[in-house]
């Protein structure tokens, strides 16, 4: 079994393999994740490896992991990838994007794919039909623009997620709601159809934590999966593991 955990911008989450199966999946915040571990090893004796990926510096938690598991991958840039990385700045990509483009290539071998992983930001990642991690493109996420708008600017107000009933707001928050909302829904149609203008053939992956907010009120044809990202990180995984 592997053991796959993947600390992002919110929450962290955590999958377990069985044969390239996830017969496990969680979140939970950062303050729960070594009793979260603790839990998953003692609920999943049969865990022999694990690979931990994250946004941000690792030092505190992958010394309580390593503590756990004797084998431990730590996704980093030098991690082996399956995919030709043809990205400029190699050294800057996300562990994130790195974990999509390398299940884009493993599940659409061949296949012209852009993945859109709408979380903490939106981001645009493609992989072409030759196998090569061209790159993409990173822009605000849901709760990211409410929380623009709210920080600065004087009177207006912090907002969760609603309906958008008409693209025309007629009150300050129906304004809002349209601006963020049905601003995104328009914003990956159109980089959609960029890409469709570009590349024959093209499939779309939605993933991420906000992507049931949006899967319906796309008008391009999608492919849903939430468990994409740590897909990928089970085939890096086992990528790495000789």
């Amino acid at each position: 079994m592997n053991l796959i955990i993947d600390i992002g911008n919110t929450l962290i989450k955590y999958a377990v393999f069985e044969n390239a199966r996830i017969v496990h999946s969680e979140t939970s915040e950062s303050g729960l994740f070594l009793s979260k571990i603790k839990h998953l090893y003692q609920e999943y004796p049969s865990i022999r490896r694990a690979i931990i990926s994250s946004v941000g510096k690792l030092e505190n938690k992958e010394r309580d992991i390593v503590s756990l598991f004797s084998k431990v991958h730590v996704l980093s840039h030098n991690s082996k990838v399956p995919f030709k990385n043809s990205y400029a700045t190699p050294n800057t990509l996300g562990m994130d994007r790195i974990a999509l483009a390398t299940a884009a290539f493993y599940k659409y071998p061949r296949r012209n794919t852009l993945i859109i992983d709408a979380g903490s930001c939106i981001t645009y990642d493609m992989v072409n039909d030759a196998g090569e991690y061209i790159g993409g493109a990173i822009a605000p996420g849901l709760n990211m623009r409410y929380k623009a708008m709210h920080n600065q600017t004087e009177n207006l107000p912090l907002l969760e997620p609603e309906e958008v009933m008409d693209f025309i707001g007629n009150s300050t928050k129906a304004c809002m709601h349209s601006g963020v909302i049905n601003g995104m829904v328009q914003e990956m149609d159109g980089v959609i159809n960029q890409y469709r203008a570009r590349f024959q053939d093209l499939t779309v992956i939605l993933t991420g934590g906000d992507s049931q907010f949006f899967v319906k009120r796309l008008k391009n044809s999608i492919f849903a999966n939430s468990k994409f990202l740590v897909e990928g990180l089970n085939y890096l995984l086992e990528y790495n593991k000789s």
